[in-house]
């Protein structure tokens, strides 16, 4: 007796789940107050006092290396930059592991696509020891076991490389991914990258930066705007073609 396959019907198969790819400080937690405190303290022992919020706000979204090269020229630091970094590093560490806040919306999206089974990852111009330091002290190393730092990688954000490496590292494609995004750097990363943005700026002056207003979905308002369930809702919907 010869029996036939039934065909497979199409819309009864899982649909993909979108990788989606985080950014970690300003946009899972709030560590910016820490980085801030962690660099103003560092800059003062090479006596640079006086370090402000304002300054600080520069280099949100950009590679702590990067950041401490421009201000170590800016300020005329001789140390080597192998130095800073560990120096910040160290102070950031202390902080880090007393006191990070997530973003309880961000937490809430974070278990609602682990529970969907979405592929994900965070890419971070943050080290690797602070990125393990604030995922394991939030809780949130369970749920993000991929991560890639800035060290990994040539080049920090505005360039690409530590999304692409997320990319490759979830085994998926580069235009399939979606990244969370707070800084402008960040998102013209992921536009380099080719994949597909949802912004949340950290800082509202920059709000209007074209990295921003290109983006899939803009919460204009940052964190205050954000929601779980608009930002799962949108992942959701069909990419359109270009």
């Amino acid at each position: 007796m010869s029996t036939s396959a039934t065909p497979l019907d199409a819309s009864a198969l899982p649909a993909p789940r979108t990788p989606v790819i985080f950014d970690l400080d300003g946009t899972l937690v709030d560590s910016e107050p820490n980085y801030y405190e962690a660099g103003r303290r560092l800059l003062a022992g090479y006596g640079v006092p006086d370090f402000s919020w304002e300054q600080h706000t520069r280099f949100i979204g950009i590679g702590t290396r990067e950041t401490l090269e421009h201000l170590s020229q800016e300020f005329g630091i001789a140390a080597p930059i192998e130095e800073l970094l560990a120096g910040k590093n160290r102070h950031y560490l202390e902080l880090a592991r007393t006191h990070t806040e997530v973003f309880p919306e961000m937490r809430v999206l974070v278990e609602r696509l682990y529970a969907a089974g979405h592929p994900m990852a965070v890419a971070s111009g943050s080290s690797r020891a602070a990125i393990e330091a604030v995922l394991t002290g939030t809780g949130l190393d369970a749920l993000l076991t991929t991560t890639v730092s800035a060290e990994e990688v040539a080049h920090g954000k505005p360039e690409p490389d530590v999304f692409l490496e997320a990319a490759r590292r979830l085994g998926v494609a580069p235009a399939d991914c979606v990244v969370l995004e707070d800084a402008a750097p960040g998102a013209q990363a992921a536009h380099r990258a080719g994949m597909r943005c949802i912004a949340i700026p950290y800082v509202a002056e920059t709000a209007d930066d074209p990295a921003f207003t290109a983006a899939g979905l803009l919460f204009k308002g940052g964190q205050g705007e954000f929601t779980a369930a608009a930002a799962y809702d949108w992942l959701g919907r069909p990419v359109r073609s270009s």
